[in-house]
């Protein structure tokens, strides 16, 4: 018999990182403060959380933390917790690791990159998932080094990365947007597993890394919730900016 799902208690949005691949094109400050129809990035996935009924959300901080400490001072939401990574130019394996206490707090959990623009038809699928972990996946993405890529088997994730096994028996590809939904006991051994790379030495990998190690595990299985066709992009490279302005937001919906 299947169990019920648990309601998603809180999210965690890792907004620690410098987004140097920007830099060259884009005034210095972090991503999540990209502007785009009017509203920063932050404030479009805390409005789209607040919608979608996510009743706590915490906010891994870095590299400008004061400049999002603003942002937020400005906002007509409930303030989300915020958590500082000292050393968030290591890498989002250490920030996931600074705010392990969070995200194991109890109750099924949202991993949140806080570079994406998306709207609800990206974020309350995942909220609402029949399953308390999942990722999502789309399945119509240009191939290339860049998007971390999620190989399913009759529907089911069986590897994530930039670099997949391919070896692995599989019957599509996706890429990851990016947002996970983690059980209780699933954000418990992501916890562990991240814990365990930082203190050999691990701290400057991606902390999808750690992901992927859990989901190899299979001892917490994805479930893979498929937002093909949901206008959403990941910005790291000046050409992100550029679709995300001229593609994927006048797609979007106009409030959230």
């Amino acid at each position: 018999m299947t169990s019920e799902p648990e309601d998603v208690k809180r999210a965690v949005i890792l907004a620690a990182g410098r987004g140097r691949r920007l830099e060259v094109a884009q005034r210095p400050g972090p991503k999540c403060l990209l502007r785009f129809g009017g509203m920063s990035l932050l404030e479009r996935q805390l409005r789209e959380l607040h919608s979608c009924g996510v009743p706590e959300v915490v906010v891994a901080t870095g590299f400008a933390h004061e400049e999002i400490e603003r942002e937020l001072d400005r906002l007509d939401l409930p303030r989300p917790a915020l958590v500082r990574n000292e050393r968030y130019e290591l890498g989002s394996m250490l920030t996931v690791d600074v705010v392990g206490p969070q995200l194991t707090a109890g109750g099924s959990v949202l991993l949140m990159d806080a570079d994406v623009l998306c709207d609800a038809r990206v974020l309350a699928p995942l909220v609402g998932a029949p399953s308390s972990t999942a990722l999502l996946v789309d399945r119509d993405f240009e191939p290339g080094d860049e998007p971390v890529k999620v190989l399913l088997r009759e529907g089911t994730p069986v590897d994530l990365a930039k670099e997949p096994d391919l070896a692995l028996p599989h019957d599509a590809v996706g890429e990851s947007v990016g947002f996970f939904r983690l059980s209780e006991a699933a954000a418990a051994a992501l916890a562990g597993i991240v814990r365990a790379s930082v203190q050999s030495g691990g701290a400057a990998l991606p902390h999808e890394d750690a992901v992927r190690d859990l989901l190899r595990t299979g001892e917490h299985p994805f479930a893979a919730v498929d937002v093909t066709g949901a206008p959403w992009t990941e910005i790291d490279f000046p050409d992100d900016v550029v679709r995300a302005r001229t593609v994927v937001l006048p797609r979007l919906t106009p409030e959230v």
